[in-house]
């Protein structure tokens, strides 16, 4: 089984996280949650034995293999190295069945039983069916017509990490760690991906802002946000049993602190006021004289006794108290004012625009306030339409007319940074210049904690980078804003947000996606595009 037993992460002063407990058991497929930067793909990395943490101690079985967001590759080095890397084991195998083979012919007793043990190996490991197998990956998850042979620098990225994903299925091993799996991949691929999970024996855990593939194939959810009560929080079933539970949790947790508030309150005024208050303080009468004085020793022995029980409550209290829930990082959603063009003209027109072996578009238009989602399978050219639409890709026959004036935005998959040892804020104020950050500062869009504003942008999460370039394009919303692939990498509470906020955007919205959850929930125009 994987398992992290009170394990502790940090770099330089800042803690990812510490004293952190999981197991995952044969069997179990376990979904990794938490806010971007909360330290899923830490952990991961962690738990693949290739960061070694600050605290604690971790098992894993012997094979053990990490897919990562973006795969490290030679540019030059052909996709089939890829595959080669994680097959290291089996072709180790086939070399030593090799030469048992040969050794048979020569006078070594222990041959013939060292050629049964090795070949009982291959058979367990299906090494007579390793290329057919790995043609059935690669075809199933959309890469089987690249050739093995062309250099990994002339394939997209998305491409590259589906090589990668075939190669750590073929390879078997015994646990898997996945990191945002789903990234890249259309229905056909996901569905796919699911059944091979589904019917996989060794534990699997694999972080995804995929909701709808969380509900299909996860046994539980581990949430390491640090928002959690507990810390770290298992959950049984999929995403939405999840959101019931974490709803429900959140809730308890607000009560519970407010309730010890309250006590807390009414035992500092017990001490401090309430106890005081009972001290005999009127006139003796006469006949009292002979007695009052023993009365009221007795008296402030009571007085003293509850004053007593009131303070060791109160530090009883104080010492179990249960924290106060942190708040909440939650989109503010898009600035308030007007980004659309006066008249109803459309903002875009297509005609009869192509361009050669990715893209044939007969005609589009688009309203100042359409809601257009873009569907269709890996290589139906969902990245080249927003590309022309923005642009930056030019026909190569047919036209696209643009409205005077017209501001667009894109919300690249992929983000990259010229300078990735600016900040968020730097970047921020770069692109908006001074005087409209300081209107708008980057904090109130809520896309980013406090912590990581003043952080290089290229030593933050994946997430927390496109949660960045999220933020350079809401804060001057552009007429017609574009998005690719809006919720990967994002957490799922800012994907629920951000597709909330798209619904009353002042503008002009076109969202490539394959996300199923996205696209079961949207109410806009559709428009399927084909494979060629």
């Amino acid at each position: 089984m994987l398992r992290a037993d009170g394990v502790g992460v940090s770099f330089g002063d800042r803690r990812v996280f510490a004293d952190l407990s999981l197991t995952v058991s044969p069997g179990q497929r376990v979904g990794l949650l938490g806010e971007n930067g909360a330290g899923k793909s830490t952990l991961l990395g962690v738990l693949a034995g290739e960061l070694e943490p600050d605290a604690g101690r971790v098992e894993r079985p012997d094979a053990t293999a990490l897919l990562r967001q973006e795969v490290r590759t030679d540019p030059d080095a052909p996709l089939a190295a890829i595959l080669e890397a994680e097959l290291g084991g089996l072709r180790a195998l086939e070399r030593d069945l090799a030469a048992a083979g040969e050794a048979l012919a020569g006078d070594d007793p222990g041959a013939a039983d060292r050629y049964a043990a090795l070949l009982e190996a291959a058979d367990a490991a299906e090494l007579w069916t390793l290329d057919a197998r790995r043609d059935e990956l690669l075809d199933g998850l959309g890469v089987g017509h690249l050739p093995l042979d062309r250099p990994v620098g002339e394939v997209s990225g998305g491409q590259r990490s589906r090589v990668a994903l075939a190669a750590l299925l073929l390879a078997r091993p015994d646990a898997l760690l996945l990191d945002e799996p789903t990234n890249h991949l259309d229905d056909a691929a996901v569905g796919f991906l699911a059944g091979r999970l589904r019917a996989w024996r060794g534990p699997v855990l694999f972080a995804s802002h995929d909701r709808a593939f969380l509900d299909e194939v996860a046994t539980g959810l581990v949430d390491i946000d640090p928002a959690a009560s507990e810390g770290v929080t298992r959950y049984g079933g999929g995403y939405t049993d999840y959101l019931a539970a974490k709803t429900a949790e959140r809730a308890r947790w607000e009560a519970r602190f407010a309730e010890e508030g309250r006590e807390e309150a009414r035992l500092e005024h017990a001490v401090a006021v309430t106890a005081r208050e009972l001290a005999p303080g009127r006139a003796r009468r006469d006949n009292e004289k002979m007695g009052y004085d023993f009365k009221a020793d007795h008296h402030q022995q009571q007085v003293a006794r509850r004053i007593r029980n009131a303070a060791v409550r109160l530090d009883d209290l104080r010492d179990a108290r249960v924290g106060e829930p942190p708040p909440l990082l939650s989109f503010a959603g898009i600035p308030a004012g007007s980004h659309l063009l006066d008249g109803d003209e459309p903002l875009l027109e297509v005609d009869g625009a192509r361009v050669d072996g990715r893209l044939a578009l007969a005609e589009l238009e688009l309203a100042p306030d359409a809601r257009l989602l873009v569907t269709g399978p890996n290589g139906a050219g969902k990245s080249t339409l927003l590309g022309l639409l923005a642009g930056r890709i030019p026909p190569d026959a047919g036209r696209v007319r643009r409205r005077k004036g017209l501001r667009v935005a894109v919300l690249d998959q992929d983000v990259r940074w010229a300078d990735a040892a600016r900040t968020p804020r730097e970047l921020y104020e770069r692109a908006l210049g001074e005087r409209r950050a300081a209107e708008l500062p980057l904090e109130s869009l809520g896309l980013l904690a406090p912590r990581d504003l003043d952080r290089p942008v290229g030593r933050l999460s994946i997430g927390q980078q496109r949660r960045t370039a999220l933020a350079l394009i809401v804060a001057r919303p552009p007429h017609v804003f574009l998005l690719d692939e809006p919720t990967n990498h994002l957490s799922l509470a800012l994907a629920t947000e951000l597709e909330d906020a798209l619904g009353g955007y002042p503008g002009a919205v076109v969202v490539a996606s394959h996300d199923r959850w996205l696209r079961r929930r949207w109410s806009g125009a559709e428009l399927t595009l084909s494979a060629a």
